[in-house]
């Protein structure tokens, strides 16, 4: 085919600027508001029908007119993409230094190192799922479609160039979509390959690229072919983010749904439709900074998380976003602009090269200073790597997981020893553990631990999460009857307070009626919204400084305490309040000794082995009989 009868557009498309607006806009929306916008992931899917359109549509142009340059065509890309990538990493990695701890900090060197490289999706194919939950702690995982895009960027030509002669241009469009399309689904079982692999992607590119081919006729009249494919389009888009979820094996054949839609929108040109939907001053606008938008809009919220220590809430998930529209104009306007359209060519590039090779060095230099440790004490180090989970606690032996485990070993009950106590309870129950082996060192106490994960001693209850709890109480209960210890421990991690009433009240009930003399209830620790140790990681990032030893920031009880000891005491049976021992008008405990390390607490309610024992010293006398 002689190259006269490739199509050429080269007539500027304010739709697809405006299709670019809803391709990241729905990207946002997905990362910000996932529990509203399921499917906004499939915006990216958007972004690579768009860029093998305007790519190979630059492409065919220049082959067309005898006038392409491979070294042209690469400096045009790196004058693109370089200036707000450089800029974005390198303050992204000034931000790391003051927000992420060592452990993070290095990772986050080799997020930084291999985006500069241009395999950010290679790298993340074997770090983690893009639908995983250790994925919300990575802060350049959105950078896996770049690598994807620039991929394409430094391969399509090449292959072009390497076919020689224009008419097999188009035969390589289709082999090359069809095998990545049929890959795509071979492998659709293996999710992460599937997602950030190039080769299954190569399709959306090439659908792109096929539309640049033949050309989309940019300037056009009303006619109901091309108003129906601009409505069709949208729909299959707009209903594609709400259809999908992370849960669904993607791309698979489901990407077929938002890469057709994005193809009708531009094979339909300028509709009446687009010039409505997808020509307005604000959509264009958004779409001509929609990369920076891109950049910046997940790294605020992955750091925002990591300052707060916690989850963000709906209304700074907002205003993240407010601030990636924000930093996305100012990059726009005062970083790409001048970059790319008013410094020479030469200048530009030498500018864009030398900041995305200081961007790669300096996420090197994090990985090989191990994510400067030295920025942070060594007790705060100590905290972020906190794992205190006793071996106390006896994991798959007295604390169950059910209902895969439903035997307690042997030595879950000390034989003959007398006065006996028996915890009954779930996680928080086996985490007082500690302290009761302290306890029994001075009395000689014996001590039955029959605990499991998920499930309160709250009889003829169902426990969300835990199906297997109600029949397993019975059976605690039954064992009790053998028994016949002298104290009955009852702890939990405490239910809404009024649905714990009724099946508290049974247990009790049913323990006076089988004849323990004493029944005890420790009423569920203080909670830490944020976990202690990340509420310790939080006040220091926040003020440089350790944490006090009684704080009463987000913390609180879960009962009305006051109403519940009325209740159980009514019943005959003794209530200790944790709260009464650990808090005071001055605040919640957070360390039991003078190494900053003695944490109260190893999570957000679950006490160390520290906790543990100042509780259960501090109450022994209303604890042993």
């Amino acid at each position: 085919m002689p190259a006269n009868r490739i199509a050429v557009t080269s007539s500027y498309r304010p739709d697809i600027d405006g299709l670019r607006a809803v391709a990241v806009i729905s990207v946002l929306l997905f990362h910000a508001f996932p529990e509203y916008v399921s499917g906004g992931f499939v915006g990216v899917d958007v972004f690579f029908v768009i860029s093998g359109f305007l790519i190979s549509n630059i492409i065919f142009n220049e082959i067309a007119a005898g006038s392409f340059s491979l070294r042209r065509f690469y400096a045009r890309r790196v004058r693109r993409i370089f200036p707000a990538l450089a800029v974005f990493l390198l303050l992204s990695v000034a931000a790391g230094w003051w927000i992420l701890l060592p452990a993070a900090f290095r990772e986050f060197g080799n997020e930084v190192a291999a985006s500069a490289l241009f395999f950010a999706n290679i790298y993340f194919w074997f770090q983690s799922g893009y639908f995983s939950p250790d994925s919300q702690t990575l802060p350049l995982l959105h950078l896996w479609s770049l690598g994807v895009e620039e991929q394409f960027y430094i391969a399509w030509p090449i292959i072009l160039i390497a076919l020689g002669r224009t008419k097999w241009f188009f035969s390589a469009i289709v082999v090359i979509a069809l095998a990545s399309f049929c890959f795509n689904l071979a492998i659709a079982d293996h999710r992460d390959s599937d997602f950030y692999s190039p080769f299954t992607r190569a399709w959306e590119l090439m659908l792109g690229a096929a539309l640049a081919w033949h050309g989309c006729r940019p300037e056009r009249s009303f006619t109901i072919s091309g108003e129906l494919a601009t409505v069709a389009g949208i729909t299959l888009i707009v209903s594609s983010c709400f259809l999908f979820d992370r849960y669904v094996q993607y791309p698979s054949w489901r990407a077929l749904l938002p890469t057709l839609g994005a193809a009708l929108i531009v094979w339909s040109g300028k509709t009446a439709i687009a010039a409505v939907a997808l020509s307005g001053r604000p959509i264009v606008e958004i779409g001509r900074f929609s990369y920076p938008l891109y950049l910046w809009h997940w790294p605020l919220l992955v750091f925002g998380a990591a300052f707060k220590a916690a989850p963000l809430t709906l209304a700074e998930r907002g205003l993240a976003m407010g601030a990636a529209f924000l930093l996305a104009w100012i990059t726009y306007r005062f970083v790409e602009t001048p970059l790319r359209f008013r410094l020479p060519l030469k200048r530009s590039i030498g500018i864009s090269v030398t900041g995305m090779a200081v961007a790669g060095l300096a996420g090197l230099a994090l990985i090989l200073g191990n994510g400067f440790e030295a920025r942070f004490p060594q007790d705060i180090r100590a905290i972020a790597k906190w794992r205190d989970y006793p071996d106390e606690w006896r994991i798959h032996r007295c604390l169950l997981e059910l209902p895969l485990e439903t035997e307690y070993a042997t030595d879950c009950i000390d034989p003959n020893r007398r006065p006996l106590v028996l915890l009954w309870g779930d996680s928080t129950g086996a985490a007082l553990m500690p302290g009761l082996r302290e306890l029994q060192k001075s009395t000689g106490l014996g001590i039955a631990q029959l605990t499991a994960s998920q499930c309160e001693p709250l009889l003829a209850m169902d426990i969300v999460g835990s199906p297997r709890c109600r029949k397993h109480n019975d059976e605690v209960l039954s064992a009790i009857k053998t028994l016949r210890p002298d104290v009955v421990l009852l702890h939990g991690s405490g239910s809404s307070y009024p649905d714990s009433i009724p099946g508290i009240e049974r247990t009790i009930s049913a323990l006076r009626q089988a004849g323990v003399p004493k029944v005890v209830v420790l009423s569920p620790a203080p909670v830490w919204r944020r976990g202690l140790p990340g509420q310790v990681v939080h006040h220091f990032l926040k003020h440089r400084e350790m944490i006090p030893n009684r704080s009463s920031d987000l913390v609180f009880r879960k009962w009305d305490e006051a109403d519940m000891r009325k209740r159980i005491e009514k019943l005959g049976s003794t209530f200790i309040s944790s709260w009464d021992v650990l808090c005071n008008a001055q605040g919640c405990l957070t360390r039991v000794g003078a190494n900053p390390t003695d944490l109260v607490a190893n999570d957000s309610q679950h006490l160390t082995a520290a906790g543990s024992i100042y509780l259960l010293n501090a109450v022994r006398t209303q604890l042993l009989p």
